[in-house]
């Protein structure tokens, strides 16, 4: 009974100790077919982490590293252990558990026979048999210039190859974790987003691009139509026309018939009414037909406009101007510019001016047309009639014996010198109410054959020209605005009391080279003008210095006379007093200049010319006037300058003298006073070379 119950105890304890073991196999097993199962789907040691490797461009070179497999013991898989053999395993220091057949120990840890595991990376361990067999991965050599050894794997890899695109399937594989996962799924969904923003953009674009393109054609088309309704419009007027024209000639035709047949007249005019009564009617009634194409005859198609033709040869342009100077016209060009404002066609040969000549530039300001060969027959009576805006007209140098008809009432400017006018009507200015300026010189015009109603209707008129005429006495019937009058070489050799009664603004009279004696110039002339201020004498015949001068003289010229003599006071009545006279090249002598000569301008002179007369000695008063800046005493026959007589000593400070010429006379230099010139501001001012020869 003892011994039954000792072996049903061994029993007991050896069931129990079998079933312990293969407990304890199960679980490696257990273990290792998880093992197997994960590296079958990663293809990745147990022990090893996932291999992490940058994005690349094209396939990476990568050392190829001899994994082991990891095995199921069970399933007899024996071929991996020659592996180890063949790799150059080496026997480990770990030492083996004793009493358990084939365990082995691993840093305290029980190894069973035929276990796999990974103390460090890159190496690879055996239990066989109760030996651990390791065996480190062998790296292949890489031909990269740049290798970098990625976390978690003992072979380097390439790292100077450029990232590539990461939808690669290759580097697919070499993404293992989820957050690179992720980050992929991003960049791809954002670059897919940015595709179809894109491919979204041009689409917006090209349906812009078409729309625009189908507004266009139908602007094109719209156009043409109208343009097409334009042309069967003006077919119909035209065929209408010649229908009109054609009606007209018969009609003609029949009365010329009835005339030959002398039918009575008012049986004419009942039936030529009747006639045009029933052409009307037709007419009505084909305008009730619904003729859309056709426009009563009230309102004119217009006409497109004709080529422009190009500007001849020698012209040229310039924004609104067109000039043609010397270009050898023989007529006007046919210029076609609504906004052209001025042209010039001075110096050709033109020689009329036909009535249609600016009707393609109505708008023109300033027309030259000097120095031609233009005569008054050839310029049509309505020439200048369309230019309603011309202000400025130069006709210079021509051939015209009148002036020209039907002149624009806009005209400010108006020169027709050297032409051969002969006289000026009391119509020649009509309309002319805004001229101002008005130039005659040169012509053959008199007292004669101008009208004393010729100015009147130039009541803006303040510039007169009419020298180089043959005036005897002053014209006639002058404008009351006129301001400016020169009337220089002419035959005028009287000045009467009415010639200015009327010219109350007039302020500068030119009458040099005429043959006027002071004799001759009447006392009321001119001596009660309040604004009369430059008066030019020179030239004539006077023998002295004019009496009864205007009272507001200040600039009074008498050169190239036979003046011998300066009367006393004849300066005295002038207020504020004059200031320039020019006494030049006469034949004044010191017997003609009396202490009074100039008295009233003494305090006023400014300029006294005194040159190329016959003085022996520097006049008395000189030192008397106040406000001289320049002194001539040339060209006489002065031989010493006494001190005091042109400076004084003791008004040193207050003389205003700047300029003294005493050239070309018979002064010796060196006997001169030291104190002679002590007045004038700067000594190199003082004129005395040369001088004459005694």
């Amino acid at each position: 009974m003892q011994t039954a119950s000792l072996l049903y105890y061994f029993l007991l304890i050896c069931w129990c100790i079998d079933f312990a073991q293969n407990q304890t196999n199960e679980i490696p097993r257990r273990q290792r077919r998880r093992m197997r199962y994960r590296g079958s789907r990663k293809g990745s040691s147990a022990y090893h982490r996932p291999n992490r490797q940058p994005q690349i461009k094209t396939s990476t070179t990568v050392a190829v590293v001899p994994s082991i497999p990891l095995i199921n013991i069970d399933d007899g898989i024996t071929e991996v252990f020659d592996s180890f053999i063949g790799l150059g395993g080496h026997e480990s220091s770990y030492s083996v558990l004793p009493g358990k057949k084939g365990h082995c120990t691993a840093n305290g840890m029980i190894m069973y026979d035929k276990a796999v595991w990974s103390p460090k990376p890159c190496i690879t361990c055996l239990c066989s048999k109760g030996k651990v067999l390791c065996d480190e991965t062998t790296c292949l050599s890489l031909t990269c210039h740049k290798t970098v050894i990625p976390e978690g794997e003992c072979c380097p890899v390439c790292s100077d190859i450029e990232p590539s695109d990461p939808s690669d399937p290759m580097l697919l594989k070499s993404l293992h974790t989820q957050a690179e996962m992720d980050e992929l799924l991003r960049r791809e969904k954002e670059e897919l987003e940015g595709r179809e923003k894109e491919i979204h953009k041009k689409d917006e674009e090209n349906r812009k691009r078409k729309e625009k393109k189908s507004q266009e054609e139908k602007k094109i088309h719209d156009y043409e139509a109208h343009q097409k309704v334009e042309e069967e419009i003006s077919r119909r007027e035209e065929e209408k026309r010649r229908a009109y024209e054609e009606e007209e000639l018969q009609i003609e035709k029949e009365e010329e018939e009835k005339r030959k047949e002398n039918k009575h007249p008012e049986q004419e005019r009942k039936q030529q009414k009747s006639e045009e009564e029933e052409g009307e009617e037709e007419e009505d009634e084909h305008i009730l037909r619904g003729d859309v194409f056709r426009m009563p005859p009230r309102f004119p198609i217009p006409v497109p406009p004709a080529e422009i033709p190009p500007l001849p040869t020698g012209c040229s342009i310039s924004d609104t101007t067109v000039s043609c100077i010397n270009a050898r016209l023989t007529q006007i060009p046919p210029i076609t510019d609504p906004e052209l404002t001025s042209l010039e066609l001075e110096g050709n040969t033109i020689t009329s001016i036909p009535d249609e000549a600016f009707n393609g530039i109505p708008n023109l300001e300033r027309l030259d047309l000097s120095k031609n060969n233009i005569t008054s027959p050839g310029i049509g009576p309505q020439a200048f009639k369309i230019l309603k805006k011309l202000k400025r007209l130069y006709m210079d140098g021509n051939a015209l014996v009148h002036i020209p008809p039907e002149l624009p009432s806009a005209l400010e400017e108006l020169k027709i010198n050297e032409n051969h006018l002969h006289a000026i009507d009391e119509d020649s200015l009509q309309e002319l109410k805004n001229l101002v300026t008005l130039e005659l010189e040169g012509n053959k015009l008199s007292e004669a054959n101008v009208s004393p109603l010729a100015f009147r209707p130039l009541k803006s008129l303040s510039y007169l020209r009419l020298g180089r005429n043959k005036f005897r006495t002053v014209p006639q019937g002058l404008p009351t605005s006129i301001e400016e009058l020169y009337l220089e070489n002419n035959q005028i050799e009287e000045i009467s009391e009415i010639c200015f009664n009327h010219t109350r603004n007039i302020n500068i009279i030119v009458l040099k080279h005429n043959k006027l004696e002071e004799n001759r110039i009447a006392p009321l002339a001119w001596i009660n003008q309040e604004n009369l201020e430059s008066i030019d004498l020179s030239y004539n015949k006077l023998y002295h210095v004019p009496s009864y001068l205007p009272k507001s003289l200040l600039h009074l010229v008498l050169i190239g006379n036979q003046i011998e003599r300066i009367p006393g006071y004849v300066f005295g009545h002038m207020k504020p007093g004059l200031e320039y006279l020019y006494l030049s090249f006469n034949k004044l002598n010191n017997d003609g200049i009396d202490p009074v000569s100039f008295y009233g301008a003494y305090r006023s002179l400014r300029e006294l010319f005194l040159d190329h007369n016959e003085l022996k000695f520097v006049p008395f008063g000189i030192t008397e006037m106040k406000a001289l800046s320049f002194l001539r005493l040339n060209n006489n026959k002065i031989r010493t300058v006494p001190p005091e007589r042109i400076c004084r000593a003791i008004e040193v400070e207050d003389s205003r003298l700047e300029h003294l010429h005493l050239e070309n006379n018979f002064i010796n230099t060196r006997e001169l006073s030291p104190y002679a010139f002590s007045c004038i501001r700067s000594y190199s001012s003082v004129v005395l070379k040369p001088q004459k020869i005694k």
